[in-house]
């Protein structure tokens, strides 16, 4: 945007016809200062933009309007309390076109719904919006009175002295806390240093065990669970022992009526199986001399050698 046409929407723009006898630019072009806002200010009315102080629901669709909403209210003197002036806005819904009329209530200091909607009352508890609970009006008018006065200020007096020595301990407490703020900032500073050093530490160990996240410190809690585990001790041997009956036995399908017969053949098969890796594992170990070993080997063999040649005789 031109230099010019900034100086037109400012409304600073002084043209060739106009001359200082002839007053300011808005006399000059026959229009108020507030323009459109001003249309009805033949009326006493002005277009102001408005924001609901509190929640109501519309008279027209029933739908809910929240507080702080905004409208373009006209607003206009209706009366007078004592030398205050009572202001009326009117305006229209955005849900219905609905017309809402709120005035000013100098006397109680809130606005006051006049028609086209309803205040929603709310309700909180007092301790847990942690406010105090104002006087009724029957109990402001008795504060009128010199005796109910004085009977209450006792009470209120004891009420003082019950609550006093908590007041002062917390005083102390907050005194003593934030009397040396260098002393604060310094612990602070190293609180998040030796933080920042245990996060590091964290990532280290995750990033040494292969993982991509921090782990979080063990508790007395984790190592009571881990304790309450119990891993099966047999599956491995089992699984050594389901492999050794499969490994022994036979390829061909045996009859029906040597099935015993084979279920014993194969659990001496591992049998067998096992004692020669205990050996071979003694044997390793220094358990004894290989002679030994070749002798029980080459025993067991000519033993089963005679075994076989008994059965074909």
């Amino acid at each position: 945007m031109s230099s010019l046409a900034a100086a037109r929407a400012d409304n600073f723009y002084y043209p060739p016809e106009w001359t200082p006898n002839q007053g300011s630019l808005n006399k000059f072009h026959g229009q108020h200062a507030l323009r459109e806002r001003a249309r009805k200010l033949d009326q006493g009315i002005l277009i102001i933009r408005f924001e609901m102080p509190f929640n109501i629901w519309c008279g027209g669709c029933n739908s809910m309007i929240a507080k702080g909403v905004r409208f373009n209210a006209e607003k206009k003197q209706v009366g007078n309390y004592y030398s205050t002036k009572i202001w009326s806005f009117t305006m229209k819904s955005a849900c219905c076109k609905h017309e809402i009329v709120i005035q000013t209530d100098p006397k109680n200091c809130e606005y006051v719904i006049i028609s086209g909607a309803q205040r929603k009352t709310e309700e909180f508890d007092i301790e847990d919006a942690e406010t105090f609970a104002l006087p009724a009006d029957e109990e402001r008018g008795k504060l009128a009175d010199p005796f109910y006065r004085l009977e209450h200020e006792g009470e209120d007096l004891q009420k003082k002295k019950e609550a006093e020595p908590v007041l002062v301990r917390l005083q102390r407490v907050s005194d003593a806390r934030h009397s040396d703020d260098y002393s604060l900032n310094k612990a602070l500073r190293a609180q998040l240093r030796n933080q920042k050093k245990r996060v590091a530490e964290e990532e280290l160990v995750s990033k040494k065990l292969g993982l991509g996240i921090r782990l979080l410190p063990a508790t007395e809690e984790d190592a009571a669970t881990a304790a309450r585990m119990k891993f099966s001790s047999k599956f491995e041997r089992n699984r050594k022992e389901k492999r050794a009956l499969i490994n022994a036995a036979s390829i061909f399908p045996g009859s029906s009526g040597s099935s015993m017969s084979d279920k014993k053949r194969l659990e001496l098969g591992s049998k067998r199986r096992k004692i020669r890796a205990g050996t071979a594992t003694e044997l390793l170990t220094g358990g004894f001399k290989p002679s030994s070993w070749l002798k029980s080997s080459v025993s067991s063999s000519q033993s089963r050698g005679v075994s076989a040649a008994s059965r074909h005789l």
